[in-house]
């Protein structure tokens, strides 16, 4: 049986809050709780059919959409590829206009709705991670130095963090790890630890798997949050397979750090990312201008290290 094409919109606004509709009487699942699109039609684009059903269904015209993720689920009763745009500008009001049970304004850590369609679980749980990755250089700006900038970036909206200090002897990353954490508490962000678990457990944080840790594991981490390096296709695979929370895929463009070095461009980003079911990051010579061209690609949003801590 094939795959039904299936248009689904994050329709969101600037307080995070998204839209969601309670399915109409006499259809599957009648009363539970789902993001607003349709089935794309024979001819159209996901993206075509996402504007004729948001106005069909809501009444709204989409100005902007950021294509997601696309996670394909077998109901009972039908095989789906949903593919997810992030709405975030439109004309309108939405109203229901096609026998919604209701429409109701959602959040993803503590959804106000209930039930959920099952093929939206990882859809909420990919809304709760930011738009922006920022990435430690402590060893770089001096322990100190990097610890005021992380507080301002911090105070300024950053909400994922990435411990990564290679060269720091484990002792000295022990004792930075713990004021990171604090830090991250303080302003209730996500901190993740690369490549070290048991650092990652001893301070209540996330794990950052590397790309030889990512094919090592038959598992994944009993951890809050996971992610992993990716930087061709295989390893995006295997961090489906393992259940992670993200990815991170790169270098997108030339780097400082490696001059010379290969990079995918953005066209091969975006064809990597195509049919990925996970919130993927775009890495590698990002600032934060480059935040709108990663996601209309596709990307979640950007990792960033340099840019992350510029004040």
């Amino acid at each position: 049986m094939n795959r039904i094409e299936v248009a689904a919109a994050v329709i969101e606004r600037p307080d995070g809050t998204f839209l969601m509709a309670s399915r109409p009487a006499g259809k599957v699942y009648a009363g539970w709780w789902e993001f607003p699109g349709g089935k794309v039609e024979a001819g159209e684009t996901a993206r075509h059919a996402l504007d004729r059903e948001l106005h069909e269904e809501l009444g709204i015209t989409v100005r902007t959409a950021y294509p997601w993720l696309n996670r394909a689920f077998d109901y009972e009763h039908a095989r789906v590829m949903l593919r997810f745009f992030r709405v975030t500008a439109w004309d309108g009001e939405p109203h229901p206009h096609e026998g919604q049970g209701g429409l109701a304004w959602s959040h993803a850590a503590h959804p106000d709705v209930e039930p959920i369609l099952p093929a939206n679980g990882p859809i909420l749980r990919g809304l709760q991670l930011p738009l922006a990755h920022g990435i430690s250089m402590a060893a770089e700006l001096g322990a100190e130095d990097f610890l005021a900038r992380l507080e301002i970036a911090l105070a300024n909206g950053l909400r994922l963090v990435q411990l990564r200090e290679k060269d720091l002897p484990a002792d000295s990353l022990a004792d930075l790890g713990a004021r990171v954490a604090a830090a991250c508490r303080r302003h209730d962000a996500i901190l993740v630890v690369n490549g070290d678990p048991g650092l990652a457990a001893r301070l209540g944080a996330g794990l950052h798997l590397t790309s030889a840790q990512l094919a090592s594991i038959d598992r994944r981490p009993d951890l809050p949050w996971v992610g992993a390096s990716c930087h061709d296709a295989a390893e995006l695979a295997r961090a489906v397979a393992l259940g992670v929370d993200y990815a991170l895929l790169g270098p997108v463009l030339p780097t400082a750090s490696h001059p010379g070095a290969p990079h995918l461009g953005w066209a091969a980003f975006s064809r990597l990312i195509e049919d990925c079911p996970l919130p993927v990051y775009a890495l590698g010579g990002l600032g934060p201008a480059d935040l709108e061209r990663a996601r209309r690609a596709g990307a979640h949003g950007i990792a960033l290290r340099s840019h992350a801590w510029q004040t």
